[in-house]
């Protein structure tokens, strides 16, 4: 039998200082330096703003990501920092008006609450549909939403360590519990993953579960090394912590702790794959970036890259070509493109979908076979991963050539469907079957697992 290799022997011998984490929420915008030399009606519109979608950022992306000479065009800094055009003109006008006019705490966060609610907090039917069930009860903080896989939402790991002003789970960040996915409850993860043999994958997810000390994590993943549950063979970590706060993986005081428990998945062989949400080429150019790659991969877990074409920050078929060539060269897995989707801030981030496929369709073309493993760009909608393939014509109408990468049904995958062309649509929902066709294929049945909350 082959020795396993010790871990500290797995981890290369680059040394760091340990940084304390400082965080900064809309509470200690006027404790952000470096922000207070933007002009006076900026910072009004960041607290307008903030008022309603959250906000949250953290001294190194302040200090080592974002290029302030650029600003407001550099992209990190649209990523974390809000944007007056995140919320409607009607919308920032009410919450803008509370603030002139001194309104209460009270008053200002009812407001804000009526306004996140026309935001579609929870798009594609997250709190109507993939709601799985033990012993007769719905189990907290768990999504079932495709056969083989589920997500947790651990409630340790439901912040993060800074927040994009794109989020679309913005509504685990503000506060109302009705709006939350969350548990605590391990055992009855785990007693569910063991009812259910058709699962391969469990996606831990958030917020950001790296915000988590490692002995948490320890609970919800140990337990999975037991012949008990051999059916799951893929334990996937959806994290944006090797851009907001790679100090996790290298001098946290538990981030040897976290590494060894990825290397005993590993060696006890689980598939572990840390999905890494990458949205610009700026997010990995600092060392200790590098540094948490190469030690991630050093346990023999895999990372793959996803994130959302958005406007302002890589909207362009440069940044992705860009982002994708640094990643296979770290030896990161591009993955996904997907499209922004349908809730919070969308109108000013979304890209229509005939723009969308243009940006990826020039990326793909500047970069080798490598970093074709990204697909895109996908709508993660209500009844699956629907991936733009082409615009084409076909019997004189320019359409799109849609097909499922995951589906609600098993079967609808990999069956390629049509629709019209568009210039302006920016979502599933907004675009028409094409050939004259009243309805999608998929609808009625998707019509029917809604009826029922499949």
């Amino acid at each position: 039998m082959n020795s396993i290799v010790s871990f500290p022997d797995r981890i290369p011998a680059v040394e760091f200082e340990e940084r304390r984490f400082q965080v900064y929420t809309d509470r200690q915008l006027d404790k952000i330096e470096v922000i207070q030399n933007l002009p006076e009606d900026t910072l009004f519109e960041m607290k307008v703003v903030a008022s309603v979608l959250p906000f949250r950022v953290n001294e190194y992306v302040i200090n080592e990501l974002i290029d302030w000479n650029r600003v407001p065009d550099d992209p990190i800094y649209q990523l974390v920092f809000p944007q007056k055009g995140m919320l409607k003109e009607e919308h920032f006008e009410r919450m803008a008006r509370m603030h002139r006019e001194g309104a209460e705490k009270k008053l200002i966060q009812s407001v804000a609450k009526e306004i996140r609610d026309e935001l579609n907090p929870h798009p594609a039917g997250q709190m109507e549909m993939n709601l799985p069930t033990l012993n007769g009860e719905v189990l907290e903080g768990v999504q079932h939403k495709y056969r083989e896989t589920v997500l947790f939402f651990p409630s340790q790991g439901q912040t993060c360590h800074s927040y994009c002003t794109f989020c679309f789970r913005w509504a685990q960040f503000v506060g109302d519990k009705d709006l939350k996915m969350a548990s605590t409850d391990a055992g009855r993860l785990h007693g569910y993953l063991a009812e259910h043999l058709e699962i391969s994958d469990l996606l831990v997810t958030g917020g950001d579960p790296m915000v988590m000390k490692t002995k948490h994590l320890v609970q919800y993943l140990e337990p999975l090394l037991k012949p008990e549950f051999d059916h799951i063979q893929t334990i996937r970590i959806g994290t944006k912590a090797l851009t907001f706060w790679p100090y996790r993986f290298v001098t946290d005081k538990d981030s040897e702790e976290l590494l060894d428990l990825f290397a005993r998945l590993v060696d006890a062989g689980k598939h572990l794959a840390i999905m890494a949400h990458y949205n610009h080429w700026q997010e990995i150019t600092t060392d200790i970036a590098e540094e948490a790659i190469r030690r991630i991969r050093a346990t023999g877990a895999e990372i793959r890259a996803q994130g959302p074409l958005i406007k302002h920050v890589n909207d362009s078929a440069e940044a992705w070509a860009r982002l994708w060539k640094k990643e296979v060269q770290l030896g990161i897995i591009p993955y996904y493109m997907f499209v922004e989707r349908d809730t919070g801030a969308k109108n000013y981030f979304e890209v229509p979908l005939a723009e969308a496929f243009n940006i990826y369709r020039e990326a793909i073309k500047q970069v080798s076979g490598l970093a074709r493993t990204a697909r895109g760009p996908s709508m993660s909608a209500g009844p699956g991963k629907v991936e733009i393939q082409g615009i084409a014509e076909i019997r004189g109408e320019k359409v799109f050539v849609l097909r499922f990468l995951q589906g609600r049904n098993p079967d609808w995958v990999q069956r390629p469907f049509f629709a019209k062309y568009s210039e302006t649509a920016t979502w599933l929902h907004e675009l028409e079957p094409a050939f004259g066709e009243d309805r999608f294929f998929f609808e009625d049945e998707y019509d029917q697992m809604r009826k029922g909350n499949g």
